[in-house]
């Protein structure tokens, strides 16, 4: 069983260690840049909170699950690797492509494995979704719209100003989560166009420990790309920090004999909607897979079984490093007012066997299962 270390113990720590152990993966050590939080993490999960150095020197540790802020991610990531260990990393992969490039080459060069969150399509509604349209109830895609319409983290949040620094902003933020979903839905993107404005130039906090604190803000807080998909349909994706109410749907996949209706792609459950040509109304599709709830960790547990079995991951740097290259380029169209090409062509991942669920991968992981591996 691959042996994870934890780097970075701020809020979402907590989903991806308590899922670690729901299934069976054995966590070795905790950091953080700040001790005491090492410290409180580590007594809550009953793991050692070591200093980073330590904990990427540690030769029992065999994969690094990279959770810290978005500026740290490629810094941290680069080191855990040429340490020799594996890595799994918060979103986004890096803050550059050109970062995001030089990881996954690492990795490839050092025989290890790179992978990068979201891996919420690795959820039932997105499976299904997949399932779904992979089976041509809509017919040969066409189009499709993702919207994430929101007023900022920073009513909520306790420590909200790298939402509005360089690596934040709503498309990095959250526009991973709707890029890798269309990704996984369409395939790779081959061409984008962007426009990006900053409404408000300050942001006040919310949260009780800094409460009407202002901060700045540093970044495009309201961004629209068009999409054009290799396999020729095209897209539209908007993300805002600046919308306080949207009636808009998350994502809807457009086909030549129907639609598709995705839940957000935020979260790993939620109601898969189809409506084919002809239809007076929407049909649900149940959900053909497990993994509804909150499975934070899941790729990691994917990765494990991966490099036990001598198979590609699903949530691959090279997924990664081509949604930080959609996400850029997006920003560079918007600047330079001009269509930007995206230059990797990762493949559409994988899709779990169907009906695949948590049951099936913890059998998997202690090596008991009978039926065929993930």
């Amino acid at each position: 069983m691959i042996r994870v270390g934890v780097i970075g113990c701020g809020v979402i720590s907590e989903v991806y260690l308590n899922n670690l152990r729901a299934f069976g993966i054995p966590v070795a050590a905790v950091a953080d840049l700040d001790p005491e939080r090492a410290a409180s993490r580590g007594a809550q999960f009953q793991v050692p909170a070591l200093p980073t150095d330590e904990l990427l020197a540690d030769p029992e540790i065999d994969l690094v699950l990279n959770l810290t802020v978005p500026k740290a991610h490629a810094e941290i990531a680069r080191e855990a690797l040429v340490r020799g260990k594996h890595v799994h990393t918060e979103k986004p992969l890096a803050l550059t492509a050109a970062e995001a490039k030089e990881l996954v080459h690492l990795a490839n060069a050092s025989g290890l494995r790179l992978g990068s969150a979201p891996d919420t399509f690795l959820g039932s509604h997105l499976q299904t979704a997949r399932k779904v349209l992979d089976d041509g109830w809509i017919g040969e895609p066409i189009g499709a719209t993702a919207f994430m319409m929101s007023h900022g983290p920073e009513r909520w949040h306790p420590q909200p100003d790298f939402f509005y620094q360089a690596g934040g902003g709503p498309l990095f933020d959250m526009g991973p989560y709707y890029l890798t979903a269309l990704v996984h839905l369409l395939g790779p993107v081959r061409r984008v166009a962007g426009s990006a404005q900053t409404t408000f130039s300050t942001r006040v906090i919310g949260s009780p420990n800094r409460f009407g604190e202002c901060i700045p803000v540093e970044v495009p807080t309201h961004v629209q790309g068009l999409l054009e998909f290799d396999g020729g349909a095209t897209g539209v994706l908007i993300t805002s920090f600046d919308v306080w109410h949207s009636e808009l749907p998350r994502i809807e996949i457009y086909g030549t004999e129907g639609t598709l209706a995705v839940p957000d792609p935020n979260f790993f459950g939620g109601s898969v909607r189809v409506r084919r040509r002809g239809a007076d109304a929407w049909s649900d599709v149940p959900p053909l897979f497990g993994f509804s709830e909150n499975r934070r960790g899941l790729a990691v547990a994917d990765m494990s079984l991966a490099i036990r079995d001598g198979r590609s991951h699903r949530a691959t740097g090279d997924l990664a490093l081509h949604v930080v290259e959609v996400m850029e380029a997006i920003h560079i169209s918007a600047r330079e007012g001009r269509h930007v090409e995206i230059a990797s062509r990762p493949s559409r991942p994988e899709p779990w066997p169907m009906g695949y669920d948590e049951a099936a991968l913890i059998l998997d992981l202690r090596g008991e299962s009978g039926r065929d591996r993930a």
